[in-house]
């Protein structure tokens, strides 16, 4: 039986557990470069033993960025700031995986830590601003909320062109090291608003049926797969789910998925469509492991290994899902920005017998031969050395009260 720490091997490549940092957007990047930022931001999750770590979205165009600070790799010159990523991220004994997109009606924002628009939501930017630029779609329909502005509806040829532009940045991400491609097809993102008919109205042969929605989608797995080596994983991320009774909905994702399969996917990362803000009891935003019931689905009705995140952060929850073998990877989000060390944190919680096997080993010699006083090390007392101290009877003083002298 598998748990959270086991290893997971798939094609020619073994993360050393199930734990993978799911891609986040950092808004870190100056014209589209990885730096000495994402050096440090990503080296530290490895070096905190998630086994497969991601940067953000990595726009395969200019135009295809969420905000004007995210990361590309449209050009030449950005696959050096990619090789130092995967450096470090092998060096510290993670697998460097890369996820491909294109942010279509959603792009061409302000990094929302910098400004919002009035409802406190991401802002966007008209296409004559200067830092903007014309959004893009299946069809002229914007995405609603701030992003009101004209979309562009893409033409087949134009959507040829994007297929070449997948093609040559997996090209690159080979070139740069990564060792895993995921491809966005999620979050009202260029891919998503193909196979959403809220995003898709368009009457040629990439609308109408779900065959001819998802064939965006299908197309760019084609173009990637052509080149990327096929000893390499190469996986999506669906919005399989608009949770809106017009929008995408689950059954059709899995006939989908079954279609990626087909056409050489290895592996379904389940999450939102993302098509709308106006979504219908969207329970998966609060429910320990959200997505999971969805992704064990196409585990079983697709038969294709699965991963998902939303709420898979206790480590109880996570582990238990892998035990259950209801999805094969845990994708982490959230916890891991604020805990870079979360593999670490999650072993010490489930009684793993040798938690720092998980950090490079001069760390792992201090923190396992150097214990001193157990909870100074910077980490609470796990359920087991509490109870071994109430056996001992060792003072509560022990576990962090310090004792004032008369």
């Amino acid at each position: 039986m598998p748990d959270l720490f086991s290893p997971f091997t798939l094609k020619g490549v073994t993360l050393r557990n199930r734990i993978a940092m799911s891609p986040m957007t950092m808004y870190g990047s100056v014209d589209g470069q990885m730096d000495d930022y994402h050096v440090m931001y990503l080296g530290a999750r490895a070096a905190g033993g998630f086994g497969l770590v991601f940067p953000e979205q990595i726009a395969i165009t200019p135009d295809g960025r969420t905000t004007t600070s995210c990361a590309g790799i449209w050009d030449d010159d950005q696959v050096e700031g990619h090789q130092r990523v995967t450096s470090i991220i092998k060096r510290f004994g993670g697998v460097a995986g890369i996820q491909l997109g294109h942010t279509g009606r959603k792009g061409s924002e302000v990094p929302p830590h910098k400004e919002t628009n009035a409802q406190g939501g991401w802002k966007a930017l008209p296409p004559d601003h200067p830092d903007g630029w014309q959004t893009v779609g299946p069809s002229a329909i914007p995405a609603g909320g701030d992003h009101s502005f004209p979309v562009h509806a893409l033409t087949v040829d134009e959507i040829k062109s994007l297929h070449r532009s997948y093609a040559d940045a997996a090209r690159r991400a080979a070139d740069a090291g990564y060792e895993w491609l995921e491809m966005h097809f999620a979050h009202g993102y260029l891919a998503a608003s193909f196979f959403s008919p809220l995003a898709n109205q368009r009457t040629d042969e990439y609308g109408g049926s779900n065959r001819n929605r998802a064939r965006f989608l299908l197309e760019a797995l084609d173009a990637v797969r052509e080149v990327w080596p096929e000893h390499l994983p190469l996986t999506m991320r669906l919005g399989s789910d608009d949770f809106h009774p017009a929008g995408t909905q689950f059954e059709d994702s899995i006939e989908a998925i079954g279609w990626m399969k087909e056409h050489g996917l290895d592996l379904a990362d389940l999450s939102m469509g993302g098509n709308t803000d106006d979504m219908v009891n969207p329970s998966f935003f609060n429910e320990p492991a959200g997505f999971v019931s969805r992704a064990t689905r196409v585990r079983r009705e697709v038969g294709i290994p699965v991963a998902t995140s939303w709420n898979l952060g206790v480590p109880q929850t996570a582990d238990t899902v892998i035990r259950q073998e209801l999805i094969d990877v845990a994708m982490i989000g959230r916890p891991a920005l604020s805990n870079p060390h979360w593999p670490v944190w999650a072993a010490r919680e489930l009684g793993h017998e040798a938690p720092f096997d998980l950090v490079p080993a001069d760390w792992r010699w201090w923190l396992s031969n150097f214990r001193g006083h157990a909870p100074s090390i910077g980490l609470p007392p796990t359920p087991a050395e509490v109870r071994a101290a109430a056996e001992a009877d060792v003072p509560v003083a022990e576990f962090g009260e310090i004792p004032v002298s008369a």
